[in-house]
């Protein structure tokens, strides 16, 4: 490289968004990830040793995937070609194939290939990757915020170790954030900027652990923002606001606007108002709560609030906590509305939220009590000759697969835990046990 080539890169780098600038340059430097590369884990040890084979780096945006790939370009032997799957296609990777057998043949080094987005490849272009990524001519390195299981064909996904990243966490966004601020060689800290803790606050929240969100949020806040009589940026609510474009919530994650608007969101699907619940899901999720939370919250809610009114419910609670972890925020919150709507709408009964409390309660208080003989296990010759399982009568030999015989222990006998409501499908509940009930009426009970 030339003088001038020198010069123009160096400006180039000064020039590069805050996020490129602070990027980590060292494993010592990189933050979060302590499953993937932390000290003594697979990946860790395969970079320090230069002993890597074809992976697959799976997380959100600003995780650090692109990033842990540059650092093992940085301390690697092998050549280093980066490929971007939205702008490649199969020409590009059959000359990077050769030149890497090239490369190999005359000079013994390796070829790693960086494809950031791989899974915008089609089948095709992953087919043409196989063969060198098979025989080792280049190792591959891809990153995707898309499920590789999905988008990355069978054949290539089995040579390849997948590690899946994650957001990065409250405190190590707070971190990158300092370190941006203090950092005079590649960072902010000529400008003496310092933020208002509501400021760093709301731009923690809102970067939702993603690095260069939040890189790129501070720079804005920054660089906007004109020095005071003392050289210092003070950087308020308003400005970070702005500059992430997001209103602030008053909402603390582990504080009291936390516990009020779930209890309201809560109360609210309790309630039957759709137009509430809705609202406060909404309100929860704009301030940065975890959908996981909130898709457990509904799953507890179907159960306990709505029950055997429409047991349906359930099913629809799990299949939108499902959704959340297959597809993520934000198509996640459609799912979620379903859920919630579909909820505040159902009957609700809370028998069975009261049956198990009440079951529990003598559980842990009254006495045990022996099971009654008829019902226990009789599957061992020794237990039969003890009597077990004798007198049992099996329901299915019975009219509507149904007879009288006493289940609970006899101190117990005729305890009533559950009692179904009039509510939705549990009214259908009701009129089956009254029936059952009227056969017992005047009839002995088989011991």
């Amino acid at each position: 490289m030339d003088l001038f080539s020198a010069a123009a890169e160096a400006q180039r780098q000064r020039e590069a968004p805050l996020a490129a600038r602070m990027r980590p340059r060292s494993l010592e430097e990189f933050l979060g990830q302590t499953e993937v590369v932390g000290e003594g884990r697979l990946l860790r040890r395969s970079i320090q040793a230069d002993r890597l084979t074809s992976m697959i780096f799976y997380g959100p945006p600003g995780t650090g995937k692109t990033t842990l790939a540059m650092i093992i370009a940085g301390t690697t032997r092998s050549h280093f070609a980066t490929l971007n799957a939205v702008t490649s296609g199969v020409p590009d990777i059959r000359r990077v194939i050769a030149e890497a057998k090239e490369r190999y043949d005359l000079q013994q080094q390796r070829t790693v290939l960086f494809i950031d987005e791989i899974h915008r490849f089609n089948k095709a272009q992953q087919d043409a990757l196989l063969p060198a990524v098979e025989d080792g001519t280049v190792l591959l390195i891809g990153a995707t915020t898309e499920n590789p299981y999905y988008e990355v064909n069978a054949p290539l996904l089995s040579r390849c170790r997948i590690f899946r990243l994650r957001s990065l966490g409250d405190e190590e966004i707070k971190t990158l954030i300092q370190r941006a601020l203090a950092d005079e060689e590649r960072g902010l800290g000529h400008y003496r900027a310092e933020l208002t803790p509501e400021a760093l606050d709301h731009l923690v929240y809102t970067a939702g652990g993603d690095a260069r969100a939040a890189l790129n949020g501070l720079e804005l806040a920054v660089l906007t923002t004109e020095p005071g009589p003392d050289g210092i940026r003070c950087i308020d609510l308003a400005t970070v606001e702005e500059s992430m474009q997001q209103r602030a919530f008053l909402y603390d994650k582990d504080g009291q606007a936390h516990y009020d608007t779930i209890s309201a969101f809560i109360k609210s699907m309790r309630g039957s108002d759709p137009q509430a619940a809705v609202y406060y899901l909404a309100r929860m999720l704009e301030a940065g709560e975890d959908p996981r939370f909130i898709a457990r919250r509904i799953v507890v809610h179907a159960a306990e609030d709505v029950g055997n009114a429409d047991p349906q419910a359930l099913l629809v609670a799990t299949a939108a906590a499902q959704a959340v972890e297959l597809v993520g925020l934000p198509e996640a919150k459609i799912p979620l509305a379903q859920a919630v709507i579909y909820i505040a709408t159902a009957p609700k009964s809370n028998a069975s939220c009261v049956a198990i409390h009440a079951a529990t309660t003598d559980a842990l208080n009254e006495k045990l009590g022996e099971i009654p003989a008829h019902l226990r296990d009789a599957s061992h010759p020794g237990s039969r000759q003890l009597g077990n399982g004798q007198g049992y009568l099996y329901p299915h030999d019975y009219p509507g697969s149904y007879v009288v015989q006493q289940y609970l222990p006899d101190h117990l006998a005729g305890k009533v835990y559950y009692t179904p409501t009039d509510q939705g499908y549990e009214a259908e509940i009701k009129r089956r046990m009254q029936r059952w009930a009227a056969r017992k009426q005047g009839e002995d009970l088989p011991r």
